[in-house]
């Protein structure tokens, strides 16, 4: 990055009463706190906590006097997922400074002093460093940030050295141009606040304590001299401030009140501190002439050297102002490729050197975000198929990408500017559930492996839209139904894996003949599926449905057959109790009328009989 100064010393007076005038927006949350809270000696509002993906409530040990007074803070156990966030909606849209204050559980049995990472808008922007707890400067982060879709996300990330423990969040909005130090400054930059430094008083103090403008963002100046005491000494003035509190910065008055000023033991002031090496660092130096044995131009001049290169010359604070106790401020952004970073004031004129207060930012390049519409895919993805915590899949999916979702392979667009998912790796996972429709809307992935888990329902149609689909590997789980035919459509498919499910009905012409061209295929383990070789030949086509009517009218018609029997039977047994209680009221008469019958025949017989043999004997007989 290229070197920009910037001397920042007068604006327009109509722009900061009109900035003046607006409340900047701000929001503070008591993380763990079931209510809203306030806080002395300013009765600051904290609201509860909220806004959170994740963690547990515990009493809070705050390890530094410097950070708000409360009690609880909200920490995030390992077992719960290795990223967690806060996201704050309905943000208005602007320039914000965002800082996350931390603190230690207030439990002798858990281990203290975490070390994680902090991200946001997916940007990385802080790692802490053991020993953090003891560091009244580290025991908070701060970044300026710009906020353009009205929320606001910040993410901790664990690293496997304690829970992520977060005392509370401060959501500030500053000045549109605070803090603009020239090109790449704007929208896809962030400054995370390295050091600031009141030279002056000994105690540290927020803009407040300064009775600073609220467009400020309530910055923390630490109270230790920068400076080697043995070689400066301190000083201080009630006098007003000219051109101090003025957009876009809007610097307390008070923080020119006083002053660090060589001796003649030592006249130059310098100063040493350690940062990350290969990164680029704005640096902000405050002036004000407060010392009366300085009342004219040309008393006081010097030059500022950082990292030994001449970033200013000839710096004689009356003549840039145009007056004594005026405010100056001076910005410069350089590249440091070591990790140390050195700031000298050396004396040209007057034999002593002055400042008031530093500033030093770390210049972050804000990270591209994924496809808002693939990171909807994949939260729907996640609570379809019962995702455990210990996955997490809060966030985004492929920013920081230090911290990538577990399971999720991701490319970045170049030509959208914004990172894709290509690939999910969550075979063996204990997943349950079915697989959404919205899977579809990964129109980037080559591979899926869901294998090994207890998903069910049947294959999702419209995966056959997903054209750049190379793996699919479903197997193991208990997918059901038939293989939808638009899988057929996957021309660059090279390994499908289908087995040890329920899948029944043929499998789709196209994608039967693919493994003659070099596919690896593989639908074993499904009873009902058929159709190609190695599955058994599919007759008629009869769906699942089909054979549900079919069983369930032949067991109809059964239940009636056996209806019919019985009633049949019935009918029988009643006409043979009907024939015997007939024959048993009937058998006395039938049996006299049958010897009465018998009897008369025989006297006829007789009779006749009788007249053959004697005939004339049968006739009437005459009397003699």
């Amino acid at each position: 990055m290229s070197s920009v100064v910037t001397l920042l010393w007068d604006f327009p007076p109509a722009a900061a009463a009109a900035a003046a005038k607006k409340e900047p927006y701000a929001i503070r949350i008591s993380c763990g706190a079931r209510d809203d809270v306030r806080t002395l000696p300013t009765n600051t509002l904290w609201y509860r906590d909220f806004g959170y993906t994740g963690g547990r409530l515990a009493n809070a040990t705050r390890p530094s006097f410097i950070e708000p007074p409360l009690k609880t803070l909200r920490y995030f156990p390992l077992s719960d997922g290795p990223e967690n966030c806060y996201n704050i909606n309905n943000v208005p849209n602007g320039h914000y400074a965002v800082r996350v204050f931390f603190a230690l559980i207030a439990d002798p049995n858990l281990e203290n002093e975490p070390v994680f990472d902090i991200s946001v808008e997916g940007t990385l922007i802080y790692s802490l460093m053991p020993g953090w707890s003891n560091s009244e400067d580290q025991s908070f982060v701060e970044v300026l940030v710009f906020i353009m879709d009205r929320s606001v996300s910040i993410c901790f990330h664990s690293t496997g050295h304690g829970d992520p423990s977060i005392l509370s969040i401060e959501i500030l909005q500053v000045d549109a141009n605070a803090y603009n130090f020239g090109p790449p400054w704007g929208k896809g930059t962030m400054l995370r606040t390295a050091k600031r430094m009141s030279c002056g008083y000994a105690k540290p103090a927020f803009d407040e304590d300064y009775e600073g403008n609220y467009w400020g963002g309530d910055r923390f100046w630490l109270g230790t001299p920068p400076f080697d005491q043995g070689s400066a000494q301190s000083i201080s003035a009630e006098n007003i401030i000219a051109k101090a509190s003025i957009a876009p910065n809007f610097y307390p008055e008070k923080l020119y009140q006083s002053a660090i000023v060589s001796t003649d033991r030592q006249p130059e002031l310098s100063y040493q501190m350690e940062v990350d090496p290969n990164k680029n660092y704005s640096i902000w130096l405050h002036f004000a002439e407060i010392d009366p044995r300085v009342s004219k131009e040309g008393q006081r001049v010097f030059d500022i050297l950082l990292n030994g290169d001449i970033a200013f010359e000839n710096i004689d604070i009356i003549h840039i102002t145009g007056q004594h106790n005026a405010a100056l401020v001076l910005n410069k952004t350089i590249a440091v490729t070591g990790r140390t970073l050195e700031i000298t004031l050396r004396p040209l004129k007057g034999s002593h050197a002055i400042v008031s207060a530093v500033e030093i930012f770390e210049v972050i390049s804000a990270e591209f975000r994924t496809s808002p519409d693939e990171v909807r895919a994949l939260q729907i993805l996640k609570n379809s198929l019962g995702l455990p915590l210990r996955l997490g899949w809060n966030g985004d999916p492929c920013v920081p990408q230090q911290h990538p979702w577990s399971g999720v392979d991701c490319q970045f667009d170049g030509a959208g500017a914004k990172w894709v998912i290509d690939g999910l790796g969550l075979g063996d996972q204990g997943l349950r559930g079915f697989l959404p429709n919205e899977i579809s809307k990964l129109q980037h992935l080559q591979s899926i492996n869901l294998s090994g888990n207890n998903i069910q329902g049947p294959i999702p149609y419209s995966l056959g839209t997903v054209t750049r689909l190379q793996t699919l590997d479903l197997s193991y789980n208990q997918f059901n139904g038939s293989i939808p035919e638009s899988l057929g459509q996957l021309t660059s498919l090279k390994i499908l894996n289908l087995n040890g499910n329920t899948l029944s009905g043929s499998v789709p012409a196209k994608l039967g003949g693919r493994p003659l061209h070099g596919a690896s295929f593989n639908f074993t383990g499904n009873d009902d599926l058929c159709g190609i070789p190695g599955l058994p030949s599919c007759g008629p086509h009869v769906s699942v449905g089909d054979k549900i009517g079919i069983a369930f009218g032949a067991l109809i018609a059964f239940l009636l057959l056996l209806v019919c029997v019985g009633c049949w039977w019935k009918r029988r047994q009643n006409i043979l109790r009907a024939q015997k209680i007939a024959a048993s009221r009937e058998a006395p008469y039938a049996k006299s009328r049958t010897h009465f019958v018998r009897d008369v025949q025989m006297t006829k017989h007789q009779r006749v009989h009788d007249h053959s043999r004697n005939p004339i004997e049968s006739g009437p007989q005459l009397l003699s």
